[in-house]
């Protein structure tokens, strides 16, 4: 009988993983997204997702609600979050090979978001001006906007199409 084969994994490439939260609201009818600006590079001013790095000790969505409360203040309840997908495509992030699990939520109590940690501000943007043409987010932000529109609306949220 032969011994079992050791999968050694010391040569694969390191490979880092994110979160990010899309936070939608509405105010005076507008459909609105929270969004912070960055305070460090890559990408140092330019609008961004909530999100940041997983924590070693933590979960996927624990890391969504702690990044969302440090960069914003806002809280949403781990029950109001829901997990739109895995983006990971090569070079989304200038720094490394980065994956990122991007969580949605609609609040419609939502407060108003205030900068913190390395978010130089934070504050809500018509979802229509985060994704016109011309708008810059940072990474591949204006994708996971555009897939949590999708979703919020197939989900029979308010968002009417822009």
């Amino acid at each position: 009988m032969s011994s079992p084969t050791v999968d050694n994994r010391s040569d694969s490439p390191e490979i880092a993983v994110t979160v990010d939260a899309v936070i939608l609201t509405s105010r005076d009818d507008t459909p609105m997204l929270v969004l912070v600006q960055r305070g460090n590079e890559p990408f140092l001013g330019r609008w961004a997702l909530p999100g940041g790095f997983l924590e070693t000790d933590e979960d996927l969505p624990d890391a969504a609600m702690r990044e969302l409360r440090e960069e914003t203040g806002l809280t949403v309840p781990a029950e109001a979050l829901i997990q739109l997908g895995a983006y990971g495509k090569p070079g989304r992030d200038p720094r490394m090979r980065v994956v990122s699990i991007a969580y949605w939520a609609y609040r419609a109590d939502l407060g108003e978001p205030v900068g913190g940690s390395d978010a130089a501000s934070s504050s809500l943007i018509p979802v229509s001006t985060a994704l016109a043409e011309g708008s810059d987010l940072a990474f591949d932000h204006s994708q996971i906007v555009r897939d949590a529109v999708t979703a919020a609306r197939q989900g029979g949220w308010p968002i009417p199409n822009m």
